[in-house]
């Protein structure tokens, strides 16, 4: 499935300013400690060079570096006036690239993360290829991004996602269309295994889900495939 990169552009550029604030607001608060649990993982599996994609205001490279103030973290994302946001916080390493063509040669990382930016690239196929090869052989994908939990929790989650989230972030941002389309891309996007099976299938090995509150967030974590084994 694709996504059409315009309209994303345009609509990330347009909640720039508002976007951190409405973030905390509509997940509560907990999207801070998600972030954190993500942070704490890439500074467990270790190295130097550390890659933040669709890093948005920078909030989560801004975990990274705080976990590893000695590590190279790089923070990219192909919306500028998201990354303009991300340079109040005095982030050292900005980029502007897309992560569907990456400016890095293989093997250049040692992690990669990604933080509810997946969901919104042209193609998760492409993506994760693309981020498979910037990765070292064995190095460590993490993506953290919204799924649809299951049981007793599905039906209230998915009101919330349909009906009150798109009239909040409307109010909060001025873009209603943005927060319509958050929710379609959630309902879309692929998660649990479903989601393994797609980093299965593009270069990763060991994939793995961690449900985060029920499954209303997911972080999956993968060991990108050497190439020569």
């Amino acid at each position: 499935m694709s996504q059409d990169p315009v309209f994303v552009s345009k609509a990330f550029s347009s909640i720039a300013k508002r976007y951190v604030l409405t973030n905390h607001v509509l997940s509560f608060g907990v999207d801070i400690l998600w972030r954190r649990q993500v942070a704490s993982m890439v500074r467990d599996f270790g190295g130097q060079r550390v890659l933040d994609i669709a890093c948005g205001s920078g909030d989560l490279a801004a975990e990274v570096i705080k976990k590893m103030p000695q590590a190279e973290v790089v923070a990219a994302d192909f919306c500028a006036p998201m990354l303009q946001q991300a340079r109040l916080r005095g982030l050292p390493m900005l980029l502007v690239a897309d992560g569907m063509q990456l400016p890095f040669e293989a093997g250049f990382f040692d992690s990669l993360t990604i933080g509810y930016g997946l969901r919104n690239m042209e193609t998760w196929d492409g993506a994760l290829s693309e981020l498979g090869r910037v990765l070292k052989p064995g190095g460590q994908l993490v993506v953290l991004d919204f799924s649809i939990p299951r049981g007793w929790l599905c039906g209230p989650y998915r009101f919330y996602l349909h009906r009150i989230l798109p009239v909040m972030g409307g109010w909060l941002t001025g873009n209603r269309e943005a927060y319509d389309y958050l929710s379609e891309s959630i309902e879309r996007f692929p998660s649990g295994d479903e989601m393994c099976d797609l980093m299965r299938n593009n270069g990763f090995d060991e994939a793995r889900c961690i449900p985060l509150w029920g499954g209303i967030s997911s972080i999956y974590v993968g060991r990108a495939s050497d190439p020569h084994s």
